[in-house]
């Protein structure tokens, strides 16, 4: 028998899916953007696939998965996997995101 990771829930007992609009957040649209050109659905110089953005949002632990929303899982999948392919490091993400909680205040 497969046993499905948590966030497979296909076949598995639903209610109704209504569909709905709504306007995004300025930083959904940019991490939006960000998947399009780094997964260089157009370009031949592609930093990620999607199969690793997938990847790197599957593998979330299940309790971080279901508190976290479809942009969150995003970024954290996005991160990953410029870090894992060496386009930054650790370090580099620590300093940039400092400088921008200090423009922030």
């Amino acid at each position: 028998m497969i046993e499905r990771s948590h966030h497979d829930m296909g076949g598995e007992p639903a209610e109704k899916v209504t569909p709905t609009e709504h306007d995004y957040a300025e930083w959904e649209r940019r991490v939006d953007a960000l998947v399009t050109l780094l997964t260089g659905v157009r370009a031949p110089n592609a930093r990620m696939t999607v199969d690793e953005l997938r990847k790197n949002i599957e593998s979330l632990p299940p309790a971080d998965y279901d508190k976290m929303g479809y942009y969150d899982r995003w970024v954290i999948s996005l991160t990953q996997t410029m870090i894992q392919r060496g386009v930054i490091t650790t370090d580099e993400l620590a300093k940039k995101m400092e400088q921008v909680e200090k423009r922030g205040r």
